[in-house]
């Protein structure tokens, strides 16, 4: 099976605060299957470690107040476009991230608080078809 998973979970440090969220799950998945690892804030420009952002009124916003939607969904169309080449089976992703989140996502507030609705890469690649995963749902 060919599976494309968000890269923090694959081990590598690309999440905001310049860590990962290394999954066992996920890494056992890489041993049994080929894979593809990305990270759409990469792919858009974002550097690593980045201030940390959250969507707003449906605009990617950073903590600082800085508008990086433009990043976010150009790094979402980066990994739209692996996807439609590569046609994985099945994409794996982070919880609650403005980019990765396939059921919740924080509410722009930067308060903690969760609402239900995905992140920007994860809607864009569920809207042409593809079949993503929370990786908590794994």
């Amino acid at each position: 099976m060919k599976i494309m998973v968000s890269a923090c979970l694959a081990g590598e440090n690309c999440k905001y605060n310049g860590g990962n969220n290394r999954n066992e799950k996920v890494l056992q998945l890489i041993e049994e299957n080929e894979v593809i690892t990305v990270c759409p804030e990469q792919m858009g420009g974002l550097p690593t470690p980045r201030v940390p952002s959250e969507i707003r009124d449906g605009v990617v916003t950073a903590k600082d107040g800085r508008n990086v939607d433009a990043e976010f969904r150009a790094g979402a169309a980066k990994c739209l476009e692996i996807a439609m080449r590569e046609k994985p089976d099945l994409i794996v992703l982070q919880s609650r991230s403005p980019s990765c989140g396939v059921k919740q996502r924080y509410d722009g507030t930067f308060s903690g608080t969760l609402v239900d609705g995905a992140g920007v890469t994860a809607q864009l690649l569920m809207e042409n078809g593809f079949r993503c995963t929370d990786v908590e749902d794994l």
